[in-house]
């Protein structure tokens, strides 16, 4: 995002994106429309195949991977005969056209560390040969990787904070770096057990946000559990906060988690779930926070404003960054970690 900002340059190629003109059935005379070549700024849309086959415009209160901020035409830079761009040359190509005017389509609030990125819809290489040179720009939750994750509702209306609903666990990918949501019985880095909503107002200092947090989420946690004695099984809860320039557009939400007593620096893998079996069904957000634990297949490109691939910081706070990525390095109060 510029801050917010990723590409979905290999994988959003839309060779294979249609779908078919209403009116009747498919006939060899019968055009095919592609989807997101006729989206406009404030439509969604959604697929579930790697390749983006089953793509279709949906209700943004559905769940759906990309919604369309505006449109760019960049055949004055790119004449027909200009060849086809890279990776890099696409890269530039959506954040010189797409970033502001995903900035501008959330009237100017765009948490650069927040839970969307902008990404862009280009054409293919036989598009691209006949002279089409229209891109769909518009937002993404991703990923650390960069893979698509479900979203719901309109990005105008939602809080930005990179929030998980309870019940998700992150993987440990990696060079110490926290992954994509996979199912708690494989390894991962964090169980996510809650999401601590902030109030309205000024600026809340980290060191306030995490007088805050360390409260709340001890007892998110000792709910979460049961009371499980979380020194015995070698975990703590650890936190994230939000940053200010997160805080000036609204995002105001961010999660509690579990997670192992990390090695110096180094996140520590580990396995299962230590929600209480016995307790209450979990409830997620309305509409949900990311609850998926299968991304896209393929990922789209790394969002540039995740900095979940930092390894904890030397001071072992909490992750500012909005993504779930950093444990304290000293474990929270005793009542805390003991529950």
């Amino acid at each position: 995002m510029a801050g917010a900002f990723a590409g979905a340059f290999g994988l959003l190629m839309l060779s294979a994106f249609t779908s078919v003109l209403a009116g009747g059935p498919l006939t060899t005379k019968r055009e095919l429309v592609n989807a997101a070549y006729q989206a406009v700024a404030g439509e969604c849309l959604n697929w579930e195949k790697a390749d983006l086959s089953d793509a279709q415009k949906v209700d943004c209160s559905a769940a759906h991977k990309f919604e369309v901020t505006g449109t760019a035409d960049i055949t004055a830079a790119y004449p027909k005969e200009a060849p086809f761009p890279n990776a890099e040359a696409w890269e530039k190509i959506a954040q010189d056209n797409c970033a502001q005017a995903s900035t501008t389509y959330m009237g100017g609030k765009l948490d650069p560390k927040g839970k969307y990125g902008v990404s862009t819809l280009n054409p293919d290489e036989g598009r691209w040969s006949s002279g089409y040179r229209q891109l769909r720009c518009g937002l993404q939750v991703t990923a650390p990787s960069g893979a698509a994750l479900p979203s719901y509702g309109s990005a105008k209306t939602q809080d930005q904070s990179a929030v998980y609903d309870p019940g998700v666990c992150v993987a440990l990918a990696e060079n110490n770096k926290v992954g994509d949501p996979i199912d708690c019985a494989k390894p991962h880095a964090f169980e996510i057990v809650g999401v601590v909503q902030h109030p309205e107002g000024p600026f809340m200092a980290l060191e306030a946000q995490d007088s805050v947090m360390s409260e709340k989420c001890a007892a998110i946690a000792a709910e979460y559990t049961g009371g499980a004695d979380l020194k015995a099984k070698n975990l703590l809860v650890t936190w994230d906060t939000r940053a200010e320039e997160s805080w000036a557009v609204g995002s105001r939400k961010a999660n509690c988690k579990i997670g192992a007593v990390p090695q110096g620096n180094n996140l520590v893998a580990w396995e299962g779930s230590v929600r209480n079996p016995n307790g209450a069904p979990l409830t997620t957000a309305n509409p949900p926070q990311t609850t998926s634990v299968k991304a896209q297949d393929e990922p789209t490109g790394a969002p540039l404003h995740s900095e979940s691939g930092k390894p904890p910081s030397e001071s072992g706070k909490p992750s500012e960054s909005g993504k779930p990525d950093k444990p304290s390095s000293s474990p929270p109060p005793s009542s805390t970690e003991n529950r």
